[in-house]
C-alpha cells in the first residue's frame, strides 16, 4: 500500500538523540546473531536475490547493456542450480536504470512482473533547480518507470530546514504520480546519525514509499549502524501511522555475507514482513555474482570459476 504521508510533525524528531557507540555495538553483533548453514543459508541468499534492484548507472550505458541486465534479472541464478534446490520463477526485485534507459528496460522485461526503477532529480548530487528535477521525474514516469529513486537536497538536512525538505519531497511525491517513490538520503553526506534519523522521518511524512541509504556514489555508502537507525525510524513511523515504509540499502553491499547481515537486520528490527521485495530492496550490481557463486558451492560442493557464471 502506498504511503500517503502526513503533515510535517517536527516534534517527532527534533529532540531525538542517538547513542552512537551503542548503535555501533548493536550493529556489530547482527551478523553473529544467527548461524545460517547449508539449506538455511541458501534460502536466505535466494530471498536476497528476489529483493535486489539490479542496477546499471554508468556513463556508458547503452540499450544493449540494459537488455543484458534485464536478461539477468529474469534469470538471476543458473537454471540448473535453481532446479537442484527446487526453486522456480525466481527473479530480482527490480531493474534500476537512468531515465533515458527506462523504455529499453520496459521492452526487455515485457511479459514479466519485474518493475523498472529509475533514478531521477539530478542523481546523484541533486544540485539542480527543483523544476528541472520534477521534470526529470515526470519524464521517467512517462517512459514507463514503476518506481522513482529520488535524491534529496542534503543542505536542507545540514541546516535543519525541515519545512524546505518536506515541501521538496511532497512535490516529488506528486510528480511520481502512480509510481512508487524511494527517497535517497545520501547518508554518508549527513554527518550524524541524528541527521539520518530526522531526514528519515521527514521523508516518510512527505510520502516516501521507501527510504534508501545512498546513491552508491558517496564516499561512505550503506553501513549497518546507519541502516539500524533508519529501520528504527521506519518502525516508529509504522507505530505512529500504521503505514509500512520500505527500506533500501545501496552501495557497499558486495558479498553474500552482506546480503545475510542486512536481512538479519530487517528480521530483528522490523520483522519478517520486511524480508519481502515490496518492503526491502538491495541496490546492487556486483552482489548477485557472489550470491550465485555461493549457491553453486551449496549445490556442487565447490566454487564455480568466474567465467562459468553469467555476468549481470
Amino acid at each position: 500500500m502506498a504511503n500517503p504521508g502526513t503533515a510535517l510533525r517536527t516534534e517527532v524528531f527534533e529532540t531525538l538523540h542517538i547513542n552512537t557507540p551503542a548503535t555501533e555495538r548493536r550493529a556489530a553483533t547482527l551478523a553473529a546473531r544467527r548461524s545460517l548453514k547449508k539449506d538455511h543459508q541458501a534460502a536466505w541468499l535466494l530471498n536476497a536475490v528476489r529483493c535486489i534492484d539490479l542496477t546499471t548507472l554508468a556513463g556508458d550505458d547503452t540499450e544493449d547493456r540494459v537488455a543484458r541486465l534485464c536478461a539477468k534479472a529474469r534469470q538471476p541464478i543458473a537454471p540448473d542450480l535453481l532446479e537442484a534446490v527446487g526453486v522456480t520463477g525466481l527473479t530480482t526485485g527490480a531493474v534500476c536504470v537512468y531515465p533515458t534507459m527506462v523504455a529499453a528496460a520496459k521492452r526487455a522485461l515485457a511479459g514479466t512482473a519485474i518493475p523498472v526503477a529509475s533514478v531521477a532529480t539530478g542523481f546523484p548530487a541533486g544540485l539542480m533547480p527543483l523544476d528541472l528535477r520534477l521534470a526529470e521525474i515526470r519524464y521517467a514516469v512517462d517512459q514507463g518507470a514503476d518506481e522513482i529513486d529520488i535524491v534529496i537536497t542534503r543542505a536542507h538536512v545540514l541546516r535543519a530546514e525541515w519545512t524546505a525538505l518536506y515541501d521538496e519531497l511532497r512535490a516529488m511525491r506528486e510528480a511520481c504520480g502512480g509510481a512508487k517513490m524511494k527517497a535517497i538520503l545520501a547518508t554518508g553526506d549527513l554527518k550524524s546519525l541524528e541527521n539520518v534519523a530526522r531526514a528519515s522521518h521527514v521523508a516518510m511524512q512527505a510520502g516516501s514509499d521507501w527510504i534508501k541509504t545512498s546513491t552508491g556514489k558517496e564516499g561512505v555508502n550503506a553501513t549497518l549502524p546507519v541502516s539500524l537507525v533508519m529501520c528504527r525510524a521506519i518502525r516508529d513511523y509504522h507505530v505512529q501511522t500504521g503505514h509500512k515504509v520500505g527500506f533500501k540499502p545501496a552501495g557497499g553491499l558486495k558479498t553474500a555475507k552482506d546480503a545475510i547481515a542486512w536481512q538479519v537486520l530487517m528480521a530483528e528490527e522490523l520483522g519478517r514482513d520486511w524480508l519481502r521485495p515490496d518492503l526491502f530492496r538491495i541496490g546492487a550490481s556486483s552482489l548477485l555474482g557472489d550470491i550465485e557463486r555461493q549457491i553453486s558451492h551449496h549445490v556442487t560442493g565447490r566454487y564455480a570459476s568466474a567465467h562459468r557464471l553469467s555476468l549481470a
